[in-house]
Parts: structure tokens; sequence; C-alpha cells
């Protein structure tokens, strides 16, 4: 069972505390992410002129857009992942059919060769015969 973390974090220069089963670290760095789009924004001249309703509202965009991003490239990846997946299964497939005719051409060419031997010992065997024919016919 998942323990309940509390964390004591400063976000935009006031104390709060964190709760959530994630680790104090993870925590932070999510507190972390918040003051660095509030040091983001406050560069901004325009940003520091608007009330503070305004800002909060426009950081939470950002957040927003930046996950929505971030889900996207998930995604995306995710699709590259599968695309790849079935490039390889594919190649194994093209590696397996290529492994089955290397087979069968190596069982072809060791018949050739035993049947070339036959023929070669059949050769041998008339050019003995006949050798043998002409001697008979001489004498």
């Amino acid at each position: 069972m998942n323990t309940m973390n509390n964390v004591e974090v400063i976000i935009n220069n006031k104390r709060y505390t964190l709760s959530g089963y994630e680790s104090g670290e993870y925590l932070q760095r999510v507190a972390s992410y918040i003051n660095g789009k509030h040091q983001e924004f406050r560069q901004k001249d325009s940003y520091n002129r608007l009330d503070v309703e305004l800002k909060n509202i426009l950081l939470e965009i950002n957040i927003a857009d930046d996950y929505f991003k971030a889900k996207k490239e998930i995604k995306d990846l995710e699709e590259d992942s599968d695309m790849k997946s079935n490039e390889i299964f594919n190649i194994k497939h093209e590696m397996i059919a290529a492994e089955t005719k290397l087979s069968a051409a190596l069982k072809e060419l060791e018949a050739l060769k035993t049947e070339y031997n036959d023929a070669q010992k059949k050769i041998v065997k008339l050019e003995t015969e006949l050798e043998d024919y002409n001697k008979h016919q001489q004498e």
C-alpha cells in the first residue's frame, strides 16, 4: 500500500504543503517546474503589468500547453515505436523466408553434388569399360 507524502515546497515565494503518493523528490520537481514557469513569465515586462488572476490563467494555459505537447510527443514516439516494431517483425519474417530458401538451396546443392559425383563415377566406369572393350577389339 502506498503512503501519502507531505512535502513543504516554495512556489512563487510562498510556502505550500504538497501531498501525494509520489516521492518527496517528485513533488519537489513539480514545484521546481512551476517555479521555472513563474520565472520564465516574470522576465516578460508585459506579464508583470497584468493582474494576479490573469497571470495565473496565463501560467495555467502555458502549463496545459506543455502537457498537451508532451502528450502528443509521447503519442508520436509510441506510433514511431509501433511502426519500427512492425518493420522489425517484417524483417524477421523476410529473414526466416530467406533462411528457408537458403536451406532448400543448400539441400539442392548437396543433391546436385551427389548426382555429380555419381555421374563422375559412372563416366569413369564407362571409360574403363570402353578401354576394356577397345583392348578386346584389338586383340
